[in-house]
């Protein structure tokens, strides 16, 4: 079985599918959206950190907790673990197909954002629900938009119990485990009560939770690696260096390190940088369903600014400090190799604390981003009525996936993942004439100004 489900995935996530589809994808919205992520970024980012919610719009969340909960989802066990495997396959080369991804995924993101707020609906008990499973057979009529809408939403509803559920947990329980000798079950039983408490709450709990501890976890994991890159300042210019060369000529073995082909380079670099951002999944247009927003272009622009931050910043953060303290050459891979590169610079336990610690509630955030992706598409398959049920066996699993060994559900999870990515690719691609022209629309002239300078008012 492993070994089946090891070709599948190599096909689904290799050079030939979805990496180069992915890729594409948003080179393209980039372009017809003309560039709108490096221009815009600056609004995008006032509205989701300054301004935050917008007063009297529809919705169950405010702008910046609709952030916050697709930032749950998305900083995880990918920033940490993900990263260091990209450089450890590709070298430091691979940072830089990382941060590509992450560039052309904003427009990617910004559209799955719109398009979610855009065909939103409201569930049974009065809650706002959308992502792709909606978004797909209301925008594209016809046997295909229903088709691809449910593909999406089975899809959805089992990754969510793989790379948002028993990877995360296993990864948590597992790390506490080797730092500091907790049996794996207690880890697992105080992952499952927390996460229980604030996924049984739903979405506005969720939405809470999530604005307070996603900024406090990031900003205290982005301090413990600038630490560690500044004690090896001396090493940054040629670290930098290192990232852009390679990215075009690969990488010679040194060290533990094998050594790396151009190809393998942009492979892995865009692979785990995908992997990350989620930008091109969907599960950033269910997020944004939530948000209280009057006009599909804002939240976009907020949800955009999830990419920035998970891949642009955090990502940065974690490969710099792997190339600065010479850890990318030792050998070591996941998480390993980023633990390694904290305690070469921080004094000290502190560097293994630290990285186990992030990993904890990384992880942990994780957990309540994807249990809200999982209930929206059991929401959109079977009704309101399933979404108790599927939050309680969400939060069971938890406690599963913390004391069992978990290979198979590794694979499995990656080609789900895949096999969300694919029809909501192509929905963004059909539906890419109506993004531009809604967009275009909300930065017209004088209108755009005129809406500025309201914002700031307000």
């Amino acid at each position: 079985m492993q070994d089946a489900l090891d070709t599948a995935a190599g096909f689904v996530w290799g050079p030939w599918l979805l990496i180069p589809v992915l890729l594409l994808t948003g080179l393209y919205l980039t372009i017809v959206l003309k560039a709108l992520q490096f221009h815009k970024l600056g609004y995008a980012l006032w509205l989701a950190l300054i301004k935050r919610k917008e007063a009297g719009a529809e919705g169950d969340i405010s702008h910046y907790q609709a952030l916050t909960v697709a930032l749950a989802a998305t900083i995880g066990v990918g920033n940490i673990a993900g990263v260091a495997t990209a450089i450890f396959a590709g070298g430091p080369g691979a940072l830089f197909w990382m941060w590509i991804t992450g560039l052309v995924g904003m427009a990617t993101k910004y559209s799955e954002a719109f398009l979610g707020v855009k065909f939103r609906r409201v569930d049974a008990k009065g809650e706002q629900s959308g992502g792709p499973q909606f978004y797909l057979s209301e925008g594209i009529r016809g046997p295909l938009g229903q088709v691809l809408a449910i593909f999406f939403a089975i899809a959805a509803a089992i990754a969510a119990f793989g790379i948002g559920n028993m990877v995360q947990s296993n990864t948590v329980s597992a790390s506490i485990e080797e730092e500091f000798g907790v049996a794996t079950w207690v880890t697992g039983l105080v992952l499952t009560v927390g996460a229980g408490i604030v996924i049984l709450g739903g979405i506005r709990w969720i939405g809470r939770f999530a604005a307070l501890f996603v900024p406090f976890m990031a900003i205290a994991y982005i301090i413990g690696a600038t630490w560690v890159i500044v004690v090896n300042i001396d090493a940054l210019p040629s670290a930098i260096a290192m990232v852009f060369t390679d990215a075009f000529t690969g990488t010679a073995a040194g060290g533990g390190f094998a050594g790396a082909t151009v190809m393998m380079v942009i492979r892995f670099g865009v692979a785990r940088g995908i992997f990350s951002n989620e930008s091109g999944l969907g599960t950033g247009g269910i997020a944004a369903a939530a948000a209280r927003t009057s006009n599909p272009v804002r939240q976009a622009l907020v949800s955009m600014t999830q990419t920035f931050l998970d891949t642009l910043v955090v990502v940065s953060f974690t490969g710099l400090s792997i190339i600065v303290t010479g850890a990318w050459m030792s050998g070591e891979d996941g998480a390993v190799l980023t633990r390694l590169a904290f305690e070469e610079g921080l004094p000290g336990e502190w560097g293994g604390i630290i990285v186990t610690l992030a990993v904890a509630f990384f992880a942990f955030s994780t957990l309540l981003g994807w249990a809200y992706y999982g209930e929206r598409n059991m929401d959109r398959l079977f009704g309101r009525v399933a979404v108790t049920p599927y939050r309680v066996v969400f939060v069971l699993v938890i406690f599963v996936g913390a004391v069992q060994e978990l290979e198979v559900v590794w694979t499995f999870s990656d080609i789900m993942n895949g096999l969300m990515a694919l029809p909501n690719l192509i929905g963004l691609l059909i539906m890419s004439g109506m993004i531009v022209r809604e967009t275009r629309a909300f930065f017209a002239e004088p209108n755009w100004r005129e809406i500025v300078a309201k914002d700031q008012t307000l």
